[in-house]
């Protein structure tokens, strides 16, 4: 029974959110994450039933000065072939119709159910976006932090930038020039962008696979086949290193911590000045609020706050960093190892 209950809405979740008056009460969404980074991602579909496949050139003919009546020896470019794979992101709710029904609050109790799935797969993703490395978890797809992993050795390796941080409590900031052609999410080709759900009805669910047990329950299906593809490695820069205990300290007389506002200055001047990208920086809510911080300070020129317009329409404050917008991404760990 209890692994049931791990698995599938019991009478007693049902009991715990009806209102005094019987009804489905608005839950207070506590374990909701905040990931910004999913709605500035540019989507694309495909080239591949399983992914994205482009081009890039790996090298430039060299030309040679020449002396009158000699020759030049014929050069070329090289061009390599690169391969972006997507992830089946998958979860499916299943409700006793007995249990859903209670109180007469069936759509209510499911619309309950349905939006923790929604931002549990949302986290998921975000988590996959900064994290996933397919060498250890192969129905990953790879994420930022598994192609920005060294300081030297690496062709992405001119991107990073170390704040300094050592051993196992630091953080990063993601700078990511968002484009079509550039840095971009992806979806496998015929098939549907974003978050695909559907109501399967009512169905016979197995409930005891010795006993051949099962119950009628009301069943959805929740899909995100995706993945992320960088096609200009130049397009984002990672500052790594960022010491999150010194961080803590920023504006104190004792101020140790990592001079945030050089680094991200810096990060600027690391993408391409041509690339007509939309450049966003992304932090969790420790080193923003680092950053709201350093709004006090009165030779801060470069920090502002802006009245902008969000995807829904609804106008919000937005922290900025030389008018490139400072997002958050609760996804990015406080526990990160420092790069070497």
């Amino acid at each position: 029974m209890g692994a049931l209950a791990k698995t599938r809405a019991t009478l007693l979740d049902v009991a715990r959110r009806l209102d005094p008056n019987g009804s489905i009460g608005v839950i207070a969404e506590i374990l909701q994450e905040y990931n910004d980074i999913l709605e500035d991602i540019p989507w694309q579909q495909g080239n591949l039933p399983t992914g994205h496949q482009f081009n890039i050139r790996t090298s430039k003919p060299t030309p040679t000065f020449r002396l009158l009546n000699q020759g030049v020896v014929p050069a070329k470019s090289t061009t390599g072939q690169i391969v972006e794979g997507c992830a089946i992101l998958e979860n499916r709710s299943e409700i006793d119709i007995n249990v859903a029904k209670l109180g007469g609050q069936e759509k209510a109790f499911r619309l309950s159910e349905d939006t923790a799935f929604i931002q549990g797969l949302s986290d998921m993703l975000a988590d996959t976006l900064i994290y996933g490395d397919i060498s250890s978890d192969p129905e990953q797809f790879n994420g930022l932090a598994s192609r920005y992993y060294s300081l030297s050795g690496e062709t992405t390796s001119a991107q990073v930038i170390t704040a300094g941080g050592s051993g196992s409590d630091n953080t990063s900031i993601w700078l990511v020039g968002w484009a079509p052609e550039k840095v971009f999410g992806i979806f496998p080709k015929g098939s549907k962008a974003g978050l695909q759900y559907e109501d399967l009805g009512i169905q016979d669910v197995l409930t005891n696979a010795t006993t051949g047990a099962k119950m009628r329950a009301f069943v959805s299906w929740y899909q995100w086949m995706c993945g992320i593809a960088i096609k200009d490695y130049r397009c984002v820069v990672r500052i790594a290193n960022i010491d999150v205990s010194d961080l803590a300290t920023a504006s104190d007389s004792t101020d140790t911590s990592a001079n945030i506002l050089k680094y991200m200055s810096k990060a600027l001047d690391y993408l391409p000045p041509d690339a007509n990208i939309r450049p966003v920086f992304y932090m969790n809510k420790t080193t923003r609020s680092m950053l709201r911080v350093k709004l006090m300070d009165k030779s801060n020129i470069h920090l502002s706050v802006q009245d902008v317009v969000g995807a829904s329409g609804i106008s919000r404050k937005e922290l900025q960093f030389m008018g490139v917008p400072c997002r958050r991404v609760d996804s990015i760990l406080n526990a990160e190892s420092a790069l070497t």
